[in-house]
């Protein structure tokens, strides 16, 4: 997987560094190589996310909160209760 030199040079400064959160940076990083190792959007659980990552689950729900905020993910669920569909944007492009 090739990673755009965006989500390096400007995305990891201004997530961890301006905002405080190294986790929504991980968070956005394994989102964007999952999404670009199968090219659909990624149905995951925060419980498996957070085992995936190695992250809490609810530094995993945060984070993700996080990053929907900066409109760095949407979301999808078929159901209220439904595990969500994220899909990942590229806001740079």
């Amino acid at each position: 997987m090739k990673i755009d030199d965006y989500i390096t040079d400007t995305l990891l400064r201004d997530i961890v560094g301006h905002d405080r959160r190294p986790t929504a940076f991980l968070v956005y990083l394994w989102l964007a190589a999952e999404h670009s190792r199968t090219r659909k959007p990624i149905q995951i659980s925060y419980q498996d996310l957070a085992e995936n990552i190695g992250i809490s689950k609810s530094a995993a729900q945060s984070a993700i909160n996080w990053l929907l905020r900066r409109k760095l993910l949407t979301v999808t669920r078929q159901t209220a209760t439904a595990t969500p569909i994220y899909t990942v944007q590229k806001t740079w492009k």
